[in-house]
């Protein structure tokens, strides 16, 4: 007498949302670590010297790499990062051109996140005239590069924007300059400045994953009980059919 019937229907769903559940943790996993590297990587970077612009055209992997400017701030051609909160409060991070007279480029420096909680009111913001002597970090965005909102290529200054994309304002400008923007370490320019190295830290894919494990255990286990129960039962109205033959 067989002692497991879990039925067709429940094995073909079994044998279909099982492995993807499992995939799905795994998947988890190699994300987790993936930001790990990433954290330890940017831990080691923030530690290293700052680098010149002319140093850092040498360099392979430029994400992250701490750089020394010297020059001046372009207030004319400001652009104001739309969408931006900290703490649940509405706010803009304020991008402007920054002239690095050693090595003759322009960069459009991220100075940092500021609150626009009324969109009724212009933004207001105050920019350097003399030259300073800034550090920055190398921004590399993940996945596609940012491009400039369609509607944001003309009209009045500053302009507000939902995307970025340096090269096409250097275009647009006329001028020469750095295609990834680079954002401020804490200095006499910078705003508020707590850009997350990731946006999902390690522990919450752990997380995620351990939810996938169990929904894939709480499957199987579903799984061989309705086997074992529907076999009980079957074995049962066996045995009663034979103990009480039809006359």
């Amino acid at each position: 007498m067989k002692t497991f019937r879990p039925g067709v229907l429940p094995s073909v769903l079994v044998a279909l949302l099982l492995p993807l559940l499992i995939s799905l943790g795994v998947w988890q996993l190699a994300r987790a670590e993936e930001k790990r590297a990433l954290l330890a990587s940017d831990e080691i970077r923030r530690a290293a010297t700052p680098i010149g612009l002319n140093e850092l055209e040498q360099r392979a992997d430029i994400a992250h790499i701490r750089v020394r400017l010297h020059g001046q701030f372009d207030e004319r051609h400001s652009l104001l990062l739309d969408n931006r909160t900290r703490a649940g409060q509405a706010g803009v991070e304020l991008l402007q051109p920054f002239y690095d007279q050693a090595s003759g480029l322009w960069l459009l420096v991220n100075r940092g996140w500021m609150p626009w909680p009324d969109r009724r009111i212009p933004v207001s913001f105050t920019t350097p005239a003399e030259p300073l002597q800034l550090v920055a970090q190398v921004y590399v965005p993940p996945g596609a590069t940012f491009q400039l909102q369609q509607d944001a290529q003309s009209g009045d200054w500053p302009r507000l924007i939902n995307r970025v994309d340096a090269q096409a304002l250097w275009q647009q400008l006329g001028r020469g300059g750095m295609a990834q923007e680079v954002r401020l370490e804490p200095g006499p320019a910078s705003l508020r400045i707590d850009w997350p190295v990731v946006s999902m830290a390690p522990e919450q894919h752990t997380g995620y994953a351990v939810q996938w494990f169990a929904l894939a255990a709480a499957l199987l286990c579903l799984y061989i009980y309705l086997g074992l129960h529907t076999a009980r039962e079957k074995n049962h109205e066996s045995s009663h059919e034979s103990s009480h033959p039809q006359l």
